[in-house]
């Protein structure tokens, strides 16, 4: 016989053999042994949490020959045509492939006749979300008062999607996502059947990645027995969840909290190079996180298969981290997750959040202090800066009655940063396409040239305008305007670089993208567009000249000599 994935070789076959779903099978158990079952069931809930081989079970109870406990017995006939699906009277129906209005009419007819063998003739549908507005309709009258020989079992991950109407005329079932330890259990059971070794890291890893089901708990455990079939390892089972070793999120952790920006950025290169998955990386660090938010509160509530995978950081991590500066964190990463989906480059998003996440939250990257009392010397400054004030205000004023037409410049604020007007109005001056091109070419090639840090700072930047002696760049985010120019490291690599790409010295000017387009419409309005230089003037002519080409032909005929 050809192999089987594990998840159609351990499907359960009784009540009892269902994993995390007590609630559920026991309900069904007392109905079957009073006899009180309904005509229709809907069960709801994730996948691969047991709804299918759950209805599957139910099928059998309401058909076995010797029904014990509300348990079948698996041995007889009808049994186990159901197992093996030969059962005409139990119809498996995806309502993803056969949703329309003709499909559940046919159900409807075939529902009158009575079953050949069976007891009861059970429709399982599954999916059921799926079925069209019409076919809805089709099912609804035969769902209210079905024949007394027929069962409907409904199955669906998304019951938001059912109509009330149909809800209401079933038992309505709610699976729950399988607990980790659960999940844990039965992968050492199915293990220890197959009598092989295995770490109890690895079980915890494999659960984890699971999400609470079962089914993909199994799938994912087929993969690593493939990878690696005598020994089921923690490193086989990281690679073939794309998941990250905790010590390395630690590790990641540790740099940002310490403000390591480079430390953390290598750490997320070596990770995707590794041929982690960006998404993947993102969730691992959000439950690590979570662990460290429920240990300071609840030490007590993380789960034994989640204390197994705590590493040396995470203790010391607990403490340096408060609970705001871990909910930001979160928040950050949660921003990051959707973002990964809308893009080809989870890189430059992961960078951004980790240059993010080392800024840390608002509070604790301004702490509110005491103000001190002023000293002489603060005094002094106050003074000198009020003298400055005033002085800038009287130049300003001399400028503008200088200059009449001009009209007065909005200031820009995003997020309490002001753009450099008077850096930024000589570049558009003498700013041309050109220019703007040939920087754009060689961009690349200058962001190749900085330090891992400096270039996940600037991957998000991008040249807007340029002149034969500036360039202004533009940022998504205002905060890296302000760190940016603030680095005069960084701002010295970017002019070395532009000289040694282009062999021309630029002065360089940031902008927040979201301000750019309203500063190069006031410069427009203000200023006018650039224009092309002006052509020096075609000497006027004399008329003695004139008169004498009028009388001899054109005047390159002529040569003209002053005296």
């Amino acid at each position: 016989m050809s192999y089987q994935a594990l998840y159609r070789v351990w499907r359960p076959q009784t009540f009892s053999d269902v994993i995390g779903q007590n609630a559920v099978t026991q309900t069904l158990k007392n109905a079957l042994i009073t006899q009180q079952t309904s005509h229709a069931y809907l069960f709801c809930g994730p996948r691969g949490t047991g709804k299918t081989s759950v209805a599957k079970i139910l099928a059998k109870a309401l058909n076995c020959l010797h029904l014990q406990d509300g348990e079948p017995d698996n041995t007889c006939e009808i049994c186990q045509a159901i197992t093996n699906g030969s059962m005409t009277d139990v119809i498996e129906i995806d309502a993803a492939s056969n949703n329309g209005v003709d499909e559940i009419r046919d159900i409807r007819d075939k529902a009158k006749y009575a079953p050949t063998m069976a007891r009861v003739k059970v429709y399982i549908i599954d999916e059921v979300h799926m079925l069209s507005t019409g076919a809805f309709n089709a099912l609804l009258k035969t769902l209210e008062e079905p024949p007394a020989h027929v069962v409907f079992i409904l199955a669906t991950t998304e019951p938001q999607k059912i109509p009330a109407t149909i809800i209401s005329r079933t038992q309505r079932f709610d699976f729950r996502r399988i607990t980790t330890e659960d999940i844990v259990g039965r992968l050492e059971t199915v293990l220890n059947d197959k009598q092989i070794t295995y770490d109890d890291h690895a079980l915890a890893v494999i659960a984890r990645a699971a999400e609470g089901g079962m089914r993909d708990a199994l799938s994912i455990l087929d993969q690593v027995l493939s990878f690696g079939q005598n020994h089921v390892t923690v490193e086989n089972a990281l690679d073939v969840t794309g998941g990250v070793a905790t010590a390395q999120l630690g590790e990641y952790l540790q740099a940002v909290h310490d403000r390591d920006v480079a430390k953390a950025l290598t750490t997320v290169e070596s990770l995707l190079a590794a041929g982690k998955d960006a998404g993947r990386l993102i969730e691992d660090l959000i439950s690590y996180l979570r662990d460290l938010m429920v240990y300071q509160q609840a030490p007590t509530l993380l789960a034994d298969t989640e204390t197994e995978l705590i590493d040396s950081h995470f203790k010391p991590l607990s403490q340096a981290f408060d609970a705001d500066r871990l909910a930001h964190m979160i928040a950050v990463l949660n921003e990051t997750s959707g973002q990964l989906r809308l893009t080809n480059h989870p890189t430059i998003y992961l960078e951004v959040a980790t240059v993010r996440l080392a800024e840390g939250t608002p509070a604790a990257a301004a702490p509110q202090a005491q103000p001190a009392a002023p000293t002489a010397e603060v005094e002094a400054l106050q003074q000198q800066i009020q003298q400055l004030q005033q002085t800038v205000s009287t130049l300003q004023q001399t400028d503008v009655a200088a200059k009449p037409v001009a009209k007065p410049v909005k200031r820009h604020q995003s997020g309490g940063y002001k753009p450099n007007i008077a850096k930024i109005y000589p570049i558009l001056g003498k700013a041309t396409r050109k220019d703007l091109e040939a920087l754009k070419d060689v961009w690349p090639d200058l962001l190749n040239m900085l330090s891992i840090s400096k270039r996940a700072m600037m991957k998000i930047s991008e040249p807007v305008a340029a002149s034969p002696e500036g360039v202004i760049v533009s940022f998504d985010y205002d905060i890296l305007v302000e760190r940016a120019e603030q680095d005069e490291a960084l701002m010295a690599e970017l002019k070395d670089g532009l000289q040694r790409l282009t062999q021309k010295q630029y002065d360089i000017v940031l902008v927040q993208s979201a301000a750019w387009p309203n500063l190069r419409k006031e410069y427009l309005q203000t200023n006018g567009a650039p224009t092309k230089a002006k052509q020096p003037a075609k000497p006027t002519t004399p008329p003695v000249v004139k008169t004498i080409t009028d009388m001899f032909g054109d005047e390159n005929n002529i040569t003209i000599t002053d005296d």
